[in-house]
């Protein structure tokens, strides 16, 4: 069975942004940014992808991958 990989601290790391200015901008907690960063979270709005995409400048398969193990 797959599972989907969230690679939000890659995509964070190579735009030298921390968590909690990304929090900042995209208007959630740093705590749910860091559950999702963490691959934890269960569901994410597509709000919530739309503006951290905004705001990192880049797709949302830069940070959503799905792995068949």
């Amino acid at each position: 069975m797959g599972h989907i990989v969230v690679n939000l601290d890659v995509v964070m790391a190579k735009r030298k942004i921390s968590l909690g200015e990304l929090a900042e901008r995209v208007g959630l907690t740093q705590a749910n940014l860091s559950i999702l960063k963490t691959g934890k979270a269960k569901a994410v709005r597509f709000t919530t992808l739309e503006a951290i995409c905004r705001e990192l400048g880049c797709q949302p398969g830069d940070i959503l991958e799905y792995r068949d193990e």
